[in-house]
């Protein structure tokens, strides 16, 4: 089964829902600046030892540098990111992350914003979680540590 080349239309998600069903995955496409494939580089290479890229090139076809707001674009399954996005390296994996779990919950026709926001947020937190566990960086700890923390701090926190 071809993947839609777009994920816009009920016909289109539910192709795309079908696909990954039956376990297709994205060739990851990154467009940008040397600076920020550099930098979207590090973000990957901490998902990748998380254990979350093949969760990201699941429900991710692209990320693609812009000027402006960082967020998911759902009808190209990619997240149109920034520069400043990506100076923390942790921060902008846990992102993409999360992200990735919104366009998982569009793709299943869950609501993926305002109240199903929490469940993009839980899938966050998670990643922080693992990652901290499995990284022997203790910088890198010491950020999901933070992050964590902030988290745990948010009005936006759950019981």
């Amino acid at each position: 089964m071809e993947f839609p080349k777009r994920v816009y239309t009920e016909e289109e998600v539910l192709k795309a829902k079908e696909a990954i069903e039956k376990g297709h995955k994205h060739q990851l496409i990154i467009s940008g600046g040397p600076a920020f494939k550099k930098r979207l580089d590090e973000a990957l290479n901490l998902i990748k030892h998380a254990g979350y890229y093949d969760f990201l090139r699941t429900y991710i076809k692209q990320i693609e540098e812009i000027d402006g707001f960082s967020q998911l674009h759902e009808a190209d399954m990619a997240i149109w990111a920034t520069m400043p996005m990506l100076e923390d390296p942790v921060d902008a994996a846990s992102y993409i992350v999360q992200k990735a779990q919104q366009m998982k919950d569009y793709i299943e026709g869950k609501p993926y914003y305002g109240a199903g926001e929490m469940a993009s947020i839980e899938k966050r937190i998670e990643f922080l979680e693992k990652l901290s566990l499995k990284s022997r960086d203790d910088e890198v700890k010491k950020r999901c540590e933070e992050l964590l923390r902030r988290w745990a701090d948010s009005t936006f926190m759950f019981p």
